[in-house]
């Protein structure tokens, strides 16, 4: 079977700001997180995208968290699945905190890199100056992690070329198109179809939907050959009024694939789609 017929699935497990009291399934301790990230792993998820959270259960780039679910997910021997860390999981944190846990933590596979800064809508502005941009890919670079480059609108496929034609952030790109943020780009199929034009030859993707719009960029990005994320960070719940879990996300999404015609990728063959090493035990 070709790459071009399997889809990866990341599962996004927990963001940085959304509470229990809008979702009790929503995980917020370490060993919530890794109980989550192998239920998803076991349901299909080739992938799980880690934020911490503190003891208030607000967003903490503590690298001992990190370290702490990371070894909670490998405790279980058979479980492959690929570790994808936030370097965006607090916005009090300084630049050097948010990639201190990429020079710290040889587990770690890969990492979101936010190509740029924008207004998040009603709240603050999401900074990820050219500054960091540089230093972050350079030590991503050093440590062997894949970027995730988080595009939430256009300019930022600009930003990220930018870096690469510097060397100063690896290729072939991984692109992970975030739709639907208030003050970036709406997440309808016309972006997403954009988007996808406008990446470099070599290039992979994947995509998803804020809230309401998880499915229609979900079926977008299975009708244009992407790879797909899904989890609680993203949508808090499964049907109109209806809370959502993990693992049901996850659910969906192989369902989705296999009716596409297309198969899951495990977690060995999404490091061969993506170029990242074989997992070493």
């Amino acid at each position: 079977m070709s790459q071009q017929e399997r889809v990866i699935i990341t599962a996004a497990l927990t963001g940085a700001v959304t509470p229990k009291d809008i979702n009790e399934s929503i995980p917020t301790t370490p060993a919530e997180i890794a109980e989550q990230a192998r239920a998803c792993w076991k349901a299909g998820a080739a992938i799980v995208h880690l934020h911490m959270r503190d003891a208030a259960g607000l967003g903490t780039m503590s690298a001992e968290r990190f370290a702490e679910t990371i070894r909670l997910i490998r405790a279980d021997p058979a479980c492959d699945v690929v570790i994808n860390c936030t370097t965006s999981g607090d916005s009090r944190a300084s630049d050097a905190e948010r990639m201190a846990h990429i020079a710290a933590l040889p587990e770690i596979e890969m990492a979101s890199y936010d190509a740029g800064s924008f207004n998040w809508m009603p709240g603050g502005v999401f900074m990820n100056s050219p500054a960091f941009l540089g230093e972050l890919g350079e030590t991503m670079m050093r440590h062997g992690v894949k970027p995730e480059i988080e595009i939430f609108d256009a300019g930022m496929l600009g930003v990220a070329d930018y870096f690469m034609k510097q060397g100063r952030l690896s290729t072939p790109g991984h692109y992970q198109f975030c739709l639907g943020v208030l003050g970036g780009m709406p997440a309808t199929v016309e972006n997403l179809l954009y988007l996808k034009s406008k990446i470099p030859p070599g290039a992979t993707w994947s995509a998803f939907g804020v809230g309401k719009d998880h499915l229609p960029i979900l079926f977008g990005t299975l009708a244009l050959g992407g790879n797909l994320r899904v989890g609680l960070e993203d949508n808090v719940y499964f049907s109109k009024g209806v809370p959502a879990t993990n693992v049901g996300l996850v659910t969906r999404a192989v369902e989705a694939v296999r009716l596409f015609g297309k198969t899951p990728a495990t977690s060995a063959q999404a490091r061969e789609i993506l170029g990242i090493p074989a997992l070493k035990r």
